[in-house]
């Protein structure tokens, strides 16, 4: 079975670097061509996240194809960091503190980042399963998203933030029962 994992194009919150979790921003002008200039092939099955930048840049990539929405796949909530860069919290002693324990403590008044990569690697094994008959699916998800599963999942195996993703681009990858074996970066 191929697997695409695509991240979304970009938003005015990645252009100005800021953490963008659960805020619903659309794709920004630059987002929506960047994402119109790729040339993905067709997929039999698409899964996006619910957030409307996944949403958007699956109706682009996948014009004639219905979308499922899968829950699970929303990034991650950033909490108090929401919406904000790094300039805007580098004084901030609970941003220091987070990045001081290499991102693996919870966003204050967030997720917890443990639980968020099992959300969605649960999420990603259940989807699998459920569309188990079909030969290429396509997952139209987040940065984050991509890191849980690829990181969980992938040979050659990487950490978590060797997998970061640049917006409008993925993996292609085939899937062997427990893993997923990483064929082309896009």
């Amino acid at each position: 079975m191929t697997i695409l994992f695509i991240r979304h194009g970009e938003t005015k919150g990645n252009l100005e670097k800021r953490y963008i979790g659960s805020t619903d921003e659309p794709l920004c002008n630059i987002g929506i061509q960047n994402i119109s200039d790729l040339n993905i092939s067709e997929y039999d099955v698409i899964i996006s996240s619910p957030l409307i930048r996944c949403l958007q840049t699956a109706e682009i990539l996948f014009p004639n194809n219905d979308i499922q929405i899968e829950n699970n796949f929303r990034e991650c909530d950033f909490g108090d960091f929401e919406g904000k860069n790094f300039l805007e919290l580098q004084f901030d002693p609970a941003y220091q503190t987070w990045i001081n324990n290499q991102g693996l403590s919870s966003f204050p008044n967030g997720e917890n980042p443990t639980l968020f990569r099992e959300r969605c690697c649960l999420a990603f094994q259940e989807n699998i399963h459920k569309y188990s008959e079909f030969h290429k699916i396509a997952f139209v998800v987040h940065g984050g998203t991509i890191m849980s599963i690829l990181s969980e999942f992938a040979i050659p195996h990487k950490d978590y933030f060797d997998w970061l993703t640049p917006n409008g681009h993925g993996w292609v990858c085939e899937y062997h029962i427990d893993f997923l074996e990483v064929k082309e970066q896009i």
